[in-house]
C-alpha cells in the first residue's frame, strides 16, 4: 500500500504493528510479525529514518501519527518528483536542441514538417497536443480538425480537451473571430472555457489558423478551408516570427470576458450570452445560429435585452451594459 512512498511491504507491516501495539519492545514486535529480531531492527532503522518512528529509550520506539508522518513523507516525495521532472525536462530540452541543430546542419528542410492527408494530420496534432506542458496559444478560425466520422469535433469534445489542459496548469490563450462561431452553440462553449480559465479574446478577422504549443512548435494549415495538409514549424526564425505575430494579434484583440468579473443583480445567463455575442460583433443571423433559434426570434431576444438596458441602439446597449458592469 505504501510502496509509492518507498516503504516496503515488511516495513509497512512493522509500522502497522507499532501503531496497534505502541508499548512493545523490538523482541515482542518480532514475535508479532513472525520475523527475526535482526530483520525487525533493520526495518525500525529505516522507519526511523523516514520519520515514521521516534526513539524514546534504548530499544524502545514510538510510532509517529500516520497523518502527520505520512503526509510529510508524501510532500517530500512530491517535491523531489517535481524537482526531478524539472531537471529531466531541462535535459530533454537540451537534447532536443542538439537534435534540432544536428538536423538543421544535415537537412535544413527538417525545420518544417509538411503533412498530407487528414488521418496523418489528425494523428500528428493529437501527438503534439498530448505533449503540451506549459502553454497553448491559438488563432482560431476554420478549418477545424475532424473526428473519426469525418465531422468537426463537437463543442463537448473541445470543452473536455481544453478543461484537461487547464487542470494541468496549461496557459491557454485563444483569439477568436466571427468565423469561429459558425458552429451552433460554439459561442456559449467559448464563454464556458473562459469561465474555466481560458484567456479568450476577439478580433473582427484573422488571416489564418495557428496553434503554438509550449513556444516550441507551431501548426499552420496549408490549404485554406481544409485540414488536408499541415505545416509543423520547429524552433527557428520562422517559429519566432509566428510567436511575435500571435502576440501582436493578442495585443490588438479585446477580451471576450473580463477575468474574475461577475455582474451583480444583472441579466440572466441567457441575456449575458447575448450581450457578449453583441460585444464580439456577431450579427443577428450569427446570434440566431449560436442560440439555435430563427433570426426573428434572435432579433426579439436582442430587443428584449436592449429594452432592459433602456437602449434604442446596440451601441447604446453596449455602453450601458459596460457601465453597469455586465460585460
Amino acid at each position: 500500500m505504501l510502496a509509492a512512498l518507498g516503504i516496503s511491504e515488511f516495513d509497512e507491516q512493522v509500522y502497522r504493528t507499532f501503531l496497534s501495539q505502541p508499548d512493545d519492545t523490538i523482541t515482542q514486535l518480532a514475535g508479532s510479525v513472525d520475523a527475526p529480531s535482526s530483520r525487525v531492527r533493520h526495518a525500525v532503522a529505516r522507519l526511523e529514518a523516514l520519520g515514521l518512528l521516534v526513539r524514546v529509550d534504548h530499544g524502545h520506539y514510538r510510532p509517529v501519527g500516520p497523518q502527520s508522518a505520512l503526509m510529510a513523507l508524501l510532500n517530500r516525495r512530491r517535491a523531489a518528483t517535481e524537482a526531478a521532472f524539472a531537471q529531466v525536462r531541462g535535459v530533454v530540452d537540451d537534447l532536443a536542441e542538439l537534435h534540432r541543430v544536428g538536423r538543421l546542419r544535415s537537412d535544413p528542410s527538417s525545420l518544417v514538417e509538411v503533412l498530407s492527408g487528414r488521418s496523418a494530420v489528425n494523428r500528428r496534432v493529437d501527438e503534439l497536443t498530448r505533449s503540451i506542458s506549459t502553454s497553448l496559444w491559438v488563432l482560431d478560425k476554420p478549418p477545424y480538425l475532424e473526428n473519426a466520422d469525418g465531422q468537426p469535433d463537437s463543442n463537448e469534445t473541445e470543452m473536455l480537451a481544453t478543461r484537461a489542459m487547464l487542470e494541468r496548469g496549461v496557459d491557454v490563450r485563444s483569439v477568436y473571430c466571427p468565423e469561429s462561431m459558425h458552429r451552433p452553440g460554439r459561442f456559449e462553449t467559448v464563454m464556458c472555457l473562459a469561465e474555466l480559465g481560458e484567456y479568450s479574446r476577439m478580433l473582427p478577422s484573422l488571416p489564418f489558423k495557428l496553434r503554438i504549443m509550449d513556444r516550441r512548435v507551431a501548426l499552420v494549415p496549408l490549404v485554406g478551408g481544409m485540414y488536408d495538409s499541415l505545416a509543423v514549424v520547429h524552433p527557428s526564425g520562422l517559429l519566432d516570427a509566428l510567436i511575435e505575430l500571435f502576440e501582436a494579434f493578442w495585443a490588438r484583440a479585446r477580451p471576450l470576458v473580463e477575468q474574475n468579473r461577475r455582474p451583480e443583480g444583472g441579466p440572466t445567463e441567457g441575456d449575458l450570452v447575448v450581450l457578449h455575442m453583441l460585444k464580439a460583433g456577431l450579427k443577428d443571423h450569427a446570434v440566431a445560429r449560436q442560440l439555435g433559434v430563427s433570426p426573428r426570434t434572435a432579433t426579439r431576444r436582442i430587443a428584449t435585452v436592449m429594452a432592459q438596458l433602456g437602449a434604442t441602439t446596440k451601441f447604446q446597449a453596449g455602453v450601458e451594459a459596460a457601465r453597469r458592469g455586465w460585460i
